[in-house]
């Protein structure tokens, strides 16, 4: 189980500190890329692509940081984390009227995959139910 505990901590670390990264080192790209409306400030942008990949940060701890007794987001929280932002993504790309760019509307619906599956394939493997005993 651990080896499967570390493949998902892995991958999920990875999409969080890749996705963060791009939030953060190009937030006006970002927004053009998806045709969102312009903005005088990042600050949102920024703020989400600081909190991102800082779960991706928590993910890699829990990964690497047990030798030094370091430890991060568990992977429980990670699966509640991805449910709840790819849910609430799902939803505005469902319900609300975002006027987007065909560009934009998939790539949010990429990510949005991407999460909800990471979170339903780390719930299906279950290694989460015996995290304390690994």
């Amino acid at each position: 189980m651990t080896t499967q505990r570390n493949i998902l901590l892995a991958i999920d670390a990875s999409i969080n500190l890749l996705l963060g990264a791009v939030l953060l080192a190009s937030p006006a790209g970002v927004i053009d890329l998806l045709g969102l409306p312009p903005t005088h400030t990042y600050f949102y942008v920024s703020i989400l692509g600081a909190v991102v990949f800082g779960i991706g940060i928590a993910l890699a701890l829990e990964l690497y940081g047990s030798p030094r007794s370091l430890r991060g987001l568990s992977l429980g929280g990670a699966i509640a984390i991805n449910l709840c932002g790819g849910s609430v993504l799902a939803a505005w790309l469902i319900f609300a009227p975002l006027h987007l760019p065909t560009r934009g509307l998939v790539i949010l619906w990429v990510v949005t995959v991407l999460v909800l599956g990471t979170g339903v394939a780390e719930i299906a493997s279950r290694p989460w139910q015996q995290e304390d005993g690994a």
